[in-house]
C-alpha cells in the first residue's frame, strides 16, 4: 500500500477493536438482511462530457462544445439554415455504450433528425431515425448496441427555427469483461471468523467463509500478496505463523479457485510490507551479489508459479513487485534514497544494505551533473534487470498468466509516474521482456481527486495504448471522521459514501478510452476500510455492509428509455406513450415495456412552464418532462 502500512494498520485494528467492543455491549439488534442501507444503481457515465471528448459542427463550430458540456442552459447553435451535423468524437472506442440522449435548443419544435455511430468517422450505422418525425418535443432518448463506437453524429434534417442542441449525451455502462475483485490476502488470517449475509436469520445465506460472501456479492477475482519469509516489520524476526507466506498462500489459492474466482498473485519480493516508502530485500537474499540476486528473483518466481500450477491454481495475473514506483529490493543504494523503513532494514543495515539492489534514485532525475546522471541510469538498469528476471519467470513458468507492473500516481506527481513508465518499458523491452498490464493504486487521501484519477488513467492509456490498465488497489471507509469525506474526496464516510466512492473508481476504469481499463480491486474489504462489521452478541461473526453490493449492482441488466419528452398547450393534457423501450444487456434486445404514468398535479397545464411526472415500469422508474406552451 501507499504509506507506512504498519502505522495505518495499527490505527485501523485499534478502531476496529473499539467498535467491536462497543457493539458487543449493546442489546441484540433486530434481524435484518444487510447491515445499514445504500442506494446502489447501475453505473451510467456520459462519455461526451469527458475532457478527452470533442465536438464539431457543420456551422456554428465555435459553440459545438456547448452541446456536450453537461450544462443544459448552454447550446450549440447552427449559424446557417438547412441540414446541419453535430459530430462527437469520444476520443477512443467503447464497447458498452447503450444510450444517447439528445436535448434540443428549441424546446417545443418538431425536429427531424438521424443519429448515427461509427468506429472511424467514415462508415456509419444508424442508432435512431427520426427523419419523418411530426411530434413536438424538447428531446428524446435512444437505446442501441454497437461495440467499438468512437463517433456519434446527429444530423438535423429540418427544424422550424435555427438548428441547435443543448445536450448530446452518450452514455456508457460497465462492460462484462471489466473485472471487479478484491485483494483478500487476510483470508489467511481470518480462518476462524465466520462471515454471513444474514447472520441473525435462520437462513444465514452465503458463508461461513469470507470468500463465500464475496463470491455471492459478485467478486470475480481475488489477489494474494506473497512474502518470501514472513517477518515482523519491527524486529525482522520470522513470525510465529508465516501468514501470507508462500506455503500458506497455496491453500488460500485453492480456496479461491474452488469458488470459481480468478486468482492474482502479488509478489512483494520481501519478508514484510513493500510499498512506495519501503522495499526491503528478503533476508535470504540480502547479502547476495547482484547477479545472484537476479537469479534468485527468477527462480523464486518460477518455482512458486509451478507449485500453483501443479495444484490446479494457475493465476490469471501476476504482479512483479508491489507499488514499485521507487523500485524494489533496496540494497546499498538505500543510503542515497534516504529510506528509514522498515526498522529492521535500517537497524540491520550491515546485512540488508550490504549489496546493491533495485532502488531508484529519483533525486537525480533530470540532473545535469554527469556523476548523478550515471547513478540515476545505473539504478534504473539494476531495477529493470531484476524486474525483467521476474517477468521472464512468469513467461517461462506460467505462460497463461498476464504480467502486471503496479505503481502509484502520487497527488500532483503524474510526471514522475510517466517518467517511470518511459524508463521502465524502454529498458525491460531492451532486455527482451514486456508486461501486459500497467496498474496503479488509488486512495484519494494519497493519490488525489476522482478527477485526477481520470486524468492519470487517460494519460497512461493514450501514451501506452498497447497495455491493459488496472486499478490494483482502492478502498474507502464507511465510518470515521464524523462522516466527513476523506481528503480529496467528495464522498462522506458512510455506508452510502463507501458505495459511491468505490463505484466512482469502477466508473473511471470502465471509461478509459479503447476499453483499456480492465479491472478494479478493492483492498482487503474485510479488514481495512472494511465493508463488514462485527455482529453484536455473536462472537467472531461478521456481516457485510450494504455497500458490498457494488460488485453485483454496478452492472446494468436492463437499460431504460428513462426519459420521455413531450409538449402540450395550456389547459390541454399531454399525450404520453403507453410503453417505453428497454434494452436487456444479456440479449442485446430492445423491446417495449408498459408504463403507468402518475396523474398530472391539479392545474399543471394551466400556465406555460414545465412539469415533470414519474412513470412506473416492471424494469424501473421513468419520467416525463412536459413543456406547456401558449396556444398559437
Amino acid at each position: 500500500m501507499s504509506t507506512s502500512h504498519r502505522r495505518r494498520l495499527a490505527a485501523g485494528l485499534t478502531a476496529l477493536a473499539t467498535v467491536a467492543a462497543a457493539l458487543t455491549q449493546t442489546a441484540p439488534t433486530p434481524a435484518h438482511a444487510i447491515f445499514g442501507t445504500a442506494d446502489i444503481k447501475p453505473i451510467e457515465s456520459n462519455i461526451a462530457t469527458k475532457f478527452w471528448a470533442s465536438a464539431t459542427a457543420t456551422s456554428g463550430s465555435s459553440t459545438a462544445r456547448l452541446a456536450i458540456d453537461g450544462n443544459p442552459s448552454t447550446s450549440w447553435l447552427a449559424t446557417k439554415s438547412g441540414p446541419q451535423r453535430l459530430t462527437v468524437d469520444l476520443g477512443g472506442a467503447y464497447d458498452n455504450l447503450r444510450k444517447v440522449r439528445v436535448v434540443f435548443a428549441e424546446p417545443v419544435a418538431v425536429t427531424r433528425y438521424v443519429v448515427e455511430a461509427s468506429s472511424n468517422g467514415r462508415r456509419w450505422s444508424k442508432i435512431a431515425d427520426q427523419s419523418q418525425n411530426s411530434v413536438r418535443a424538447r428531446g428524446a432518448v435512444h437505446l442501441f448496441t454497437r461495440p467499438g463506437t468512437r463517433f456519434v453524429r446527429l444530423t438535423i434534417a429540418g427544424s422550424p427555427g435555427r438548428a441547435g442542441v443543448s445536450e448530446l449525451e452518450v452514455l456508457n455502462y460497465l462492460r462484462d469483461d471489466l473485472v471487479l475483485g478484491a485483494d483478500l490476502s487476510w483470508v489467511d488470517d481470518y480462518q476462524t471468523r465466520e462471515y454471513w449475509v444474514n447472520p441473525l436469520e435462520a437462513d444465514r445465506g452465503a458463508g461461513p467463509h469470507l470468500l463465500d460472501v464475496m463470491k455471492d456479492r459478485g467478486t470475480q477475482h481475488s489477489r494474494l500478496r506473497i512474502w518470501n519469509e514472513p517477518r515482523s516489520e519491527s524486529t525482522g524476526e520470522p513470525t510465529a505463523i508465516p501468514r501470507q507466506g508462500p506455503e500458506r498462500s497455496l491453500q488460500s489459492a485453492r480456496w479461491i479457485k474452488e469458488r470459481g474466482m480468478g486468482l492474482g498473485i502479488d509478489f512483494h519480493y520481501s519478508d514484510s510490507w513493500a510499498d512506495p516508502s519501503k522495499q526491503p530485500k528478503p533476508r535470504a537474499w540480502a547479502e547476495l551479489e547482484f547477479d545472484q540476486l537476479t537469479r534468485s528473483v527468477y527462480s523464486f518466481t518460477a518455482d512458486y508459479l509451478r507449485k500453483l500450477a501443479a495444484q490446479g491454481t494457475v493465476p490469471a495475473k501476476v504482479a512483479v513487485g508491489n507499488e514499485i514506483i521507487n523500485g524494489f529490493m533496496y540494497g546499498s543504494e538505500a543510503a542515497m534514497i534516504g529510506t528509514t523503513a522498515p526498522p529492521y532494514f535500517v537497524n540491520q543495515a550491515s546485512v540488508y544494505q550490504s549489496k546493491p539492489g533495485g532502488g531508484l534514485l529519483w533525486k537525480y532525475w533530470g540532473s545535469t551533473d554527469p556523476v548523478e546522471q550515471r547513478l540515476y541510469n545505473e539504478a534504473w538498469d539494476r531495477f529493470t534487470t531484476l524486474a525483467a528476471a521476474g517477468i521472464k519467470a512468469v513467461r517461462d513458468a506460467s505462460p497463461r498468466s498476464k504480467v502486471e507492473i503496479h505503481v502509484i500516481v502520487g497527488t500532483g506527481r503524474l510526471a514522475k509516474t510517466m517518467e517511470f513508465w518511459h524508463q521502465f518499458l524502454t529498458r525491460v523491452k531492451a532486455k527482451g521482456q514486456n508486461p501486459d498490464v500497467l496498474a496503479i493504486s488509488y486512495y484519494p487521501e494519497w493519490h488525489g481527486t476522482p478527477e485526477a484519477l481520470d486524468v492519470n488513467l487517460h494519460t497512461m492509456a493514450t501514451t501506452y495504448p498497447g497495455y491493459e490498465l488496472d486499478v490494483a488497489e482502492t478502498s474507502y471507509p464507511a465510518s470515521g471522521g464524523n462522516g466527513a469525506p476523506m481528503p480529496n474526496s467528495p464522498f462522506p464516510r458512510t455506508i452510502q459514501g463507501q458505495a459511491d466512492a468505490i463505484q466512482r473508481v469502477f466508473q473511471a476504469a470502465n471509461d478509459v478510452v479503447d476499453n483499456q481499463g480492465t479491472g478494479v480491486l478493492t483492498w482487503e474489504p474485510a479488514g481495512w476500510q472494511t465493508m463488514f462489521r462485527a455482529v453484536p452478541n455473536l462472537p467472531n461473526t461478521w456481516e457485510p455492509h450494504a455497500s458490498i453490493d457494488v460488485y453485483n449492482l454496478s452492472r446494468a441488466k436492463h437499460i431504460l428509455q428513462d426519459t420521455v419528452y413531450a409538449a402540450t398547450v395550456v389547459r390541454t393534457a399531454p399525450v404520453l406513450p403507453s410503453t417505453i423501450q428497454v434494452l436487456t444487456t444479456a440479449t442485446k434486445r430492445i423491446a417495449p415495456v408498459p408504463v403507468t404514468w402518475q396523474a398530472l398535479p391539479p392545474g399543471a397545464t394551466d400556465a406555460p412552464g414545465q412539469v415533470t411526472i414519474t412513470g412506473t415500469t416492471s424494469r424501473g422508474p421513468v419520467k416525463a418532462v412536459i413543456d406547456v406552451v401558449d396556444r398559437k
